[in-house]
């Protein structure tokens, strides 16, 4: 390997990237594509986009000196008219190969049935005029999965607005809302009085939508208690008790389906999900969305026993929050973390309404980064 020492002292130049001293005492390698590619210079500060196209390079970038400057990695690259100044910030950031920080990346509360007095709680009108409360939802979202809304008009635009200040409306192929009231021919058990058991929406679809608002806008019904458990809390003390079933529901994909004259969704899904560090994230679950499970019937052996198992833990008492929803209330939850339904309920003995939607929850994470963060460009 071809080693040089750069005019200036702490740097060394290789073959295919450079060491510096750090802060640490270190010596840190940089790759010569990673630090071309990522000159400051390669990004637009009007559209906050890189401009630089590495794959136009004729030569592999290569440095012919490099040195400190000012708090600056000043490198000369060797077949370019170019220089690249790269803050030795940048560089203690990047040294060990660890993501950019992420505001939004907040630990997860795991919660139990006895949550409902500390659920959080905000205004329609506090949330729409108040950064700040803005802010506080939608960190609770992050981290607790569930939130109320409280004083909601009984108009359809009191549900757009709220969701727009988390992103846009993510439309299903039911539409971009849906409204939950008994129907005469239903194309959903939500649109029955029937008891509706725990689960999360709209699992046939590739990519559920991530976050659901549920505004009450009448119930004067007998029945229809609601119920919601923290998928979360009943996963990870699954994984404690039963780590062989965990594994299984964490790592084999399942059918979902939803049918009817118009429409056939179908997706395989996993019934636990981890996210990229391995803790459980949510969870994917309906009975009445769960398709015939086509995995070999040798698997089943295992795999039934394991999901029955969870299932019957998920609805414990100790998981699950039971309430009314009143009229002028949305609550708001994460579809990928959240299991709700319902009791059974009186059709006739008054009037119960729901309209809701969703939002995606990777845009309400990135409304939450702009509310806390000045972002890489903003001077």
């Amino acid at each position: 390997m071809n080693i040089q020492t750069s005019p200036k002292t702490h740097v060394l130049l290789e073959e295919n990237g450079l060491r510096i001293a750090l802060s640490n005492a270190e010596m840190a390698y940089f790759n010569y594509y990673w630090l071309r590619d990522n000159c400051p210079t390669s990004f637009s500060s009007v559209t906050r986009e890189r401009t630089f196209d590495i794959f136009h390079l004729n030569l592999p970038p290569q440095a012919r000196a490099a040195q400190v400057e000012n708090e600056n990695l000043v490198i000369t690259w060797a077949d370019e008219d170019h220089v690249t100044r790269m803050p030795l910030t940048t560089l203690e950031a990047y040294a060990n190969g660890t993501g950019r920080p992420d505001p939004a990346d907040l630990p997860r509360k795991p919660w139990f049935g006895d949550h409902l007095t500390d659920v959080t709680r905000f205004t329609l009108d506090e949330l729409m005029k108040d950064r700040t409360k803005r802010t506080a939802w939608l960190e609770a979202m992050i981290v607790e999965g569930i939130s109320i809304v409280t004083q909601m008009p009984d108009t359809d635009a009191a549900l757009t607005d709220l969701a727009n200040l988390a992103g846009t409306v993510r439309p299903t192929f039911f539409g971009d809302y849906f409204d939950v009231r008994t129907h005469i021919n239903p194309t959903n058990t939500a649109y029955t009085a029937a008891a509706l058991e725990l689960h999360t929406d709209v699992p046939a679809e590739e990519a559920a939508p991530g976050i659901q608002y549920l505004h009450m806008r009448a119930n004067s019904v007998e029945g229809g208690l609601n119920l919601f458990g923290d998928g979360v809390a009943a996963a990870n003390d699954f994984r404690a008790i039963d780590p062989e079933g965990f594994k299984l529901l964490s790592e084999i994909n399942v059918p979902f389906y939803c049918e009817h004259d118009d429409y056939d969704m179908r997706s395989h899904q996993r019934v636990i999900e981890l996210d990229q560090n391995g803790a459980v994230s949510g969870l994917t679950i309906s009975q009445h969305m769960l398709d015939l499970i086509d995995l070999p019937q040798e698997v089943l052996d295992t795999y039934y026993p394991a999901f029955c198992r969870f299932g019957k833990l998920l609805q414990d008492d100790k998981y699950i929050m039971k309430f009314t929803l009143q009229a002028t209330e949305c609550i708001v939850f994460d579809n990928h973390r959240i299991v709700h339904g319902r009791a059974a309920y009186s059709a006739t003995s008054g009037e119960r309404y729901l309209r809701g939607t969703y939002t995606d929850r990777a845009e309400m994470r990135s409304t939450y980064r702009s509310l806390v963060a000045e972002g890489r460009f903003k001077s």
